[in-house]
């Protein structure tokens, strides 16, 4: 008799589900449409890291840019003196 009783009662995941069946079943289309929708635009959403680390990724790109031409142009001032001319 134990083992008919085990069986027939539902686990607490199998209880959870039926009840959001339950509440679904009684939403209309539009709004189980826009509750989809939703839920794929936060999927497909950009997050605050992906940004973060693209504009790192350009400041990096543009200091590393600046810096060759500012240690270019540095160079090319030291050579046009010249210690012999006093």
């Amino acid at each position: 008799m134990g083992r008919k009783d085990a069986s027939t009662s539902r686990t607490p995941v199998d209880q959870y589900r039926k009840q959001i069946g339950k509440q679904d079943y009684k939403k209309t289309r539009p709004v189980l449409r826009a509750t989809r929708l939703k839920a794929e635009a936060k999927k497909t959403a950009l997050g605050i890291k992906e940004v973060a680390l693209v504009l790192a990724a350009i400041l990096v790109f543009l200091l590393a840019f600046y810096a060759f031409f500012y240690l270019n142009v540095s160079n090319e001032v030291d050579l046009d003196l010249d210690p012999d001319e006093n």
